[in-house]
């Protein structure tokens, strides 16, 4: 989109996160064991091997084992197990 151009320039300009600004999602791994993820939309599937989560952009799918959501807000989430993959997808939802 065009205003989503917009503000990643002023973002860029501004030197400001662009997380903040256009409310790109935040993933942080640790190790294989535990990863955070903010600024997500919602929950789409949740097994202890399988995890996908929707975001702006699109939705993120975790595999692994004895997957867990350790606990989740409005727009942070953290989920331990033992990750064996991550992976991006399209599926973006209409705003």
């Amino acid at each position: 989109m065009e205003r989503d151009h917009i503000r990643e320039r002023l973002a860029s300009a501004a030197s400001m996160p662009k997380d903040v600004v256009l409310g790109a999602s935040v993933i942080t791994i640790l190790g294989r064991n535990e990863v955070c993820i903010e600024n997500y939309r919602g929950i789409i599937e949740y097994t202890d091997t399988l995890i996908r989560v929707q975001t702006k952009s699109g939705q993120v799918r975790l595999t692994g084992k004895r997957l867990q959501i350790e606990y989740y807000t409005n727009d942070e989430m953290k989920i331990k197990g033992r990750l064996v993959s991550l992976e991006f997808g399209e599926g973006r939802k209409k705003d």
